[in-house]
């Protein structure tokens, strides 16, 4: 009998407690329909970050996840080539990678200036005979090269970021405004009934926080993916500044 009342009271319980969480959710929905306009204009527009927001986070999830399976790949080809003819074979196949980019800079400005010097050797990660091995003319150029499409690689990765931190930084000022706003309104009806019961201004103070809540959750997921993501582009920059050197190295003892 013991089990048996415990179960029924048990069922009794989340009973109650299942009809108080359709009570609240229709009670939001009641205050998100029966919002001013001013804060329905708030609430859309911070609806409109988040969506942006969500939009980029996936996006750059996916993008970074392609970027580092793919730099892998690459780094085991370069590694295990002996000829820069045969890395630049594979490049297309790993877009995706901002050391590909590195590295066919450095490989055009190494074969220009190979071929400015009349050599018709290829460009090999292996040193030549001394009387047919080529020179470069420069290292230095190949190093501004190397750097240039540093940066470029990095704007890649850094772009639609920025968003992110705009709408950590923006979005909770916009919740406070519609919080701030429903606040006025509710003051203003307290004036007009002469009433200060919690009946009258629960509801209006309830639709004034809303704003709030929303601008917190547009902000805090784009907060922590905004820290997330530019951890992760410094560390593909250490990368990129990784390879330029390992590039340079090879270049400077084989053609110089």
């Amino acid at each position: 009998m013991r089990t048996l009342g415990g179960l029924l009271f048990a069922l009794q319980v989340e009973g109650e407690g299942s009809a108080v969480s359709g009570t609240s959710s229709s009670q939001l929905v009641d205050l998100l329909a029966n919002t001013t306009y001013v804060s329905r204009v708030v609430l859309v527009i911070l609806a409109l970050f988040s969506i942006a927001s969500w939009a980029v986070i996936l996006y750059k999830v996916w993008m970074f996840r392609q970027a580092e399976r793919q730099t892998g790949q690459f780094l085991d080809v370069f590694r295990r080539s002996n000829k820069f003819s045969e890395v630049q074979a594979v490049c297309k196949s790993l877009g995706e990678s901002p050391l590909v980019g590195l590295f066919q800079s450095g490989y055009a400005e190494l074969t220009a200036q190979l071929r400015q010097s009349g050599s018709t050797a290829e460009a090999s990660g292996n040193p030549q005979p001394a009387a047919n091995r080529p020179t470069l003319k420069s290292l230095t150029a190949v190093d501004r090269s190397l750097t240039r499409a540093s940066v470029v690689e990095l704007n890649k990765l850094e772009r639609r970021i920025p968003l992110l931190a705009t709408t950590a930084s923006v979005a909770p000022f916009i919740g406070l405004f519609g919080t701030v706003w429903g606040i006025m309104m509710a003051f203003l009806s307290i004036g007009e009934t002469g009433s200060t019961s919690l009946e009258v201004v629960g509801v209006p103070i309830a639709e004034a926080l809303i704003a709030t809540a929303f601008g917190l959750a547009a902000a805090i997921p784009a907060l922590v993916a905004y820290n997330h993501f530019s951890n992760r582009v410094k560390l593909f920059a250490s990368e990129m500044d990784d390879f330029s050197m390992e590039f340079l190295n090879i270049a400077e003892r084989n053609f110089t």
